[in-house]
Formats: C-alpha cells, sequence, structure tokens
C-alpha cells in the first residue's frame, strides 16, 4: 500500500472536527482546515500529469474481506474527471465556512456538519470503490438534513423532512442499482472496485435486458440526487431553507456527485442500457430546462428563484453526459466546476442579502445598490456567470456542451435539444436581470433609509453593504476562480479532456 496525498484531503477535516470536539474555537479551526485542503487541491491539479490521463495518487488499502461477499477496499485515486471536482470542493467549502457567521449558536456542531458535509463529498470524488463511493455520499447528506432542520430558515422543519425523504428515496434506488450491477456479475468475479469492474464489463458485457433495468435505476436515483425534472421539487425549498453555507456545499458540491456516477459508473459500464434509455434521460433533461426554467420565471422570492435556477442547469450538465462525445462529457466537467461556483455565489450573495435586509421577497426588495454597491458588483457578477456570460467559467462548459450536442453521433439526439438549451440561456438571462433589477435598483423602501427615534435620516447606514476584507474575500475568491477558467478555459480542459477520452465506448474526437 503505497501512501496517497489525497488520503490528507480526508484527515484534514476529520482532525478539525476532533479538534473543535475537543473544545478548539470552531471557526478558525475549520477555516484553517479548508484552508489547507484548497491549497493541497491546486497543488494536486498543478501536478497532475495531465497528457497521459488516468488515475494518479492511487492507494488501495484492504478494508473488510468476508467469505462470500466481494472485498471491500479504501481504494482512492484521481483523474481528470474527478480532480476538478476535488479543487471545486475545497474551494467551495472554503468559501462557505469564511462566510459562515462566528456567533451563530451551537457553533461547534455547526461547524463540524459543515466539514463532515465537505469529507463526505471530498471521499466520494475520490472513491474507487463502490461502497466507499457511496457511503461517502451518504455520510454528507446526514449533516445535511441536520443544518436545514436546526438551522435553518422558515419552513426548515418541513423543508428538512422533504428533503430527508426526497434523497433517502434517490439513495435507496441507486443503492438497488449498485448492487444489482456488482450481483450481475459470476461470483468469483463479483467486486466492489470501480476500476476491476470496468475491466470485466469491457470483456464481458451484461445482457440487453439486465443493462436496461439497472440503468433506468442508476439513472433514476442519480436523477432524484441532483433534481432531474421530475424529481428535483425537493431542491428550492430546501435550499431556500438552509443555511446560506449549506446550500453552497450541497448546490455547488454534492449535486455533482450525480453526474459524476453517471460519468464514472452508469454510462461506461452500461453503454447498451444507456443508449436504450436515452430517449427517457433526453425527455427528463428537455423537462429541467423547459418547465424549471419557466417556473424560475415566476418565482417571488430569491432564494427559491436561485434553487429553480439551479434545478434548470442541472439539464445542461446531464445534456453534455448525454452527448457521450468527448467535447460533450468534457463541457459537462468544466461546467460542473463552473456551476458551482456560480450557484455557491448566488447562495451566499442571497443569505447576504436576506440577513441584511430582512427580507427576500421582490416586491419587498428595491433600490439596495445605493446602500450595498460593494454587494451589487459582487451579485451581478454571479448573475453574469449563471447566464453564461463570456469571459466567465459557465460560458465555457455551455458552449463545449452545444458543441457536443451539435456533433454528437446518437441521431435521435440531433440539433434539438442543443436550440433547447440554447433557449434556456435566454430564460435564464431573464430571470437574474430581472432579480438584478428587483434587488438593487429603482425605489428602495423608505425602511432601509436609517432612521433616528424621531424619524429623521440620519449619516450612519441602515442597509449595511460588505465592506471588509473578511467579507468580501470568500466572494471575491469563487469569481476569481471563475473569471480564470472563463478566460483560460484550456487550463482546465487540458487536464479533463484525455481522462475523457479513456472513458469505455467514447467516440474519436477526430
Amino acid at each position: 500500500m503505497n501512501f496517497s496525498p489525497l488520503l490528507v484531503l480526508l484527515l484534514v477535516p476529520l482532525g478539525a472536527i476532533i479538534f473543535i470536539l475537543a473544545k478548539a474555537p470552531a471557526r478558525p479551526t475549520a477555516g484553517i482546515a479548508a484552508l489547507i485542503n484548497l491549497f493541497l487541491a491546486v497543488g494536486l491539479l498543478f501536478y497532475y500529469p495531465a497528457a497521459q490521463g488516468g488515475y494518479y495518487w492511487v492507494m488501495d488499502c484492504p478494508w473488510v474481506n468476508i467469505q462470500g461477499l466481494p472485498p471491500i477496499h479504501l481504494h482512492i485515486g484521481v483523474d481528470g474527471i474527478s480532480l476538478p471536482l476535488v479543487f471545486l470542493t475545497a474551494i467551495v467549502t472554503f468559501a462557505a465556512i469564511a462566510i459562515s457567521p462566528g456567533n451563530i449558536r451551537r457553533s461547534s456542531e455547526y461547524y463540524c456538519y459543515l466539514l463532515l458535509m465537505s469529507l463526505g463529498a471530498m471521499g466520494a470524488f475520490i472513491s474507487l470503490d463502490l461502497f466507499f463511493f457511496f457511503i461517502f455520499h451518504e455520510f454528507a447528506l446526514i449533516p445535511t438534513f441536520l443544518l436545514i432542520g436546526i438551522w435553518g430558515a422558515q419552513n426548515r422543519q418541513f423543508a428538512s423532512f422533504q428533503v430527508t425523504i426526497y434523497l433517502m428515496a434517490g439513495s435507496l434506488i441507486l443503492l438497488a442499482g449498485l448492487i444489482a450491477l456488482v450481483m450481475a456479475l459470476p461470483a468469483p468475479d463479483r467486486t466492489f472496485d470501480i476500476v476491476a469492474l470496468q475491466h470485466y464489463i469491457n470483456g464481458h458485457p451484461l445482457e440487453g435486458v439486465e443493462q436496461d433495468v439497472i440503468f433506468f435505476l442508476l439513472l433514476i436515483g442519480f436523477g432524484i440526487l441532483v433534481g432531474l425534472f421530475p424529481f428535483h421539487s425537493w431542491a428550492p425549498p430546501g435550499y431556500a431553507s438552509a443555511p446560506p453555507a449549506t446550500a453552497m456545499l450541497h448546490a455547488g458540491i454534492l449535486k455533482k456527485f450525480a453526474i459524476y456516477g453517471m460519468i464514472r459508473i452508469a454510462i461506461p459500464m452500461l453503454h447498451d442500457g444507456f443508449q436504450d434509455c436515452l430517449p427517457i434521460l433526453l425527455t427528463l433533461l428537455a423537462g429541467n430546462f423547459l418547465y424549471a426554467g419557466f417556473v424560475t420565471l415566476a418565482q417571488k422570492e430569491l432564494p427559491t428563484m436561485i434553487g429553480f435556477s439551479s434545478v434548470m442547469h442541472m439539464g445542461y450538465l446531464f445534456l453534455g453526459v448525454a452527448c457521450w462525445n468527448v467535447i460533450g462529457v468534457s463541457g459537462a466537467v468544466v461546467l460542473m466546476v463552473g456551476h458551482g461556483l456560480s450557484a455557491a455565489l448566488l447562495f451566499g450573495l442571497s443569505g447576504e442579502i436576506t440577513h441584511r435586509s430582512g427580507e427576500n421577497r421582490f416586491a419587498e426588495l428595491g433600490g439596495l445598490a445605493q446602500r450595498a454597491p460593494m454587494l451589487a458588483v459582487l451579485f451581478s457578477f454571479a448573475s453574469m456567470a449563471s447566464m453564461g456570460v463570456p469571459g466567465l467559467a459557465n460560458f465555457a462548459g455551455e458552449l463545449m456542451v452545444f458543441f457536443g450536442s451539435f456533433v454528437a453521433a446518437l441521431p435521435m439526439l440531433g440539433p434539438g435539444f442543443a436550440i433547447i438549451a440554447v433557449y434556456g440561456t435566454v430564460l435564464t438571462a431573464i430571470f437574474q436581470l430581472r432579480a438584478i433589477k428587483h434587488v438593487f435598483y429603482g425605489t428602495m423602501p423608505a425602511r432601509y433609509e436609517p432612521h433616528d427615534a424621531s424619524g429623521e435620516t440620519m449619516a450612519s447606514p441602515g442597509m449595511t453593504d460588505v465592506s471588509t476584507l473578511t467579507e468580501n474575500a470568500p466572494y471575491i475568491l469563487l469569481i476569481v476562480a471563475s473569471l480564470v477558467i472563463g478566460f483560460m478555459p484550456f487550463l482546465l480542459i487540458h487536464i479533463v479532456e484525455p481522462s475523457v477520452s479513456l472513458l469505455p465506448f467514447m467516440p474519436n474526437p477526430r
């Protein structure tokens, strides 16, 4: 067994949790741990041998070996597909902890739960064993429910209960599909090891009916977890009720688990089932573009609008995966990073607006740019990223997805869904620009003007801005990351593309 630096990504948040439970200051300890992981993730991106692709920093440690059951190993490693998601996890975790208040009640529990979410997401992305791939994700869901239920906003109990039911149902269906996949192999060849499982299936493909059934289970399981239409209704109210840091971590990171699972497991191992179920997948992702897009336009509150917008953008990711060509899948990976950054920005800034103004309804907001110009600038950047404006990370990913769908070899994909996706960018521009107008421009309600006891206007601010470096830094960090990827997408594409081209059944890009 060789030591892997990836193990440090798991040990650092675990160590921070132990220190916090031992009465160390919660927020500084969590922040230091997140910063260490961020530096390590950037270093891994820099030193990864992108040109050759494939897994690197692999560690394989036997964990459980019971007679009659496939052995379970702590098998970890990253390639050009998972490494960008490791970086996304690290940077969003740091930003989420940095924007969280230091005086929140039960702060030790709160920051431990945030670290557990990050630990679970990180473990899922680096796991090369199906058991740990699934367990780490479930490990991240438990603190998600608790954070919403304990520290959430209005309707937090209902939202937490609804999120729990939906995501547990999705996890059970996903578990059934993963178990069926392993059990479909002859007893001597059954394994949880993703690499060994893929190698065996390449030489011994499953029967057509088996593939159809198992792929359908995985599609529904992953679809519920990511908010694929029509299994999306848990997401907007859940995010609206969640603490901003929780929404940042779940929408920015954990929702990518399902897309990653489709790329890593479902389609490569069940390619015939994928082709048979492709009409279903395309129909459902069209629902994300059209239904979720129009519902987003009808929202009257900022957090639920951002929640539905996040659901809508899952359609782009599924479209990139459905192309199953190098440019489309590479675009989906780049867009996962871009969307993770923009979603984290929007949910964090939405929390700032709600906290500082005491309102989240468009009808009760307006003119806040007069009192919070920096907040207006940051929110405008986040909105432009969500709209796919050139120069920001989402644009590069969406453009690759569009090109991938136009050149897809699958006849039924055709240009129609690419056109729907392009139309989706128009809807996004409409509701994001409307949000900017309603929140920051127009007439500012009188209650945001500071008054003294006699009712006279005071010189001191009523509605405060994010004015200090500590307040601005997390959002600026996410914006800078989006700008770097947007202006220099080759930095990420040259890491992603070689590993994508190694996926089974991937057509030659030329």
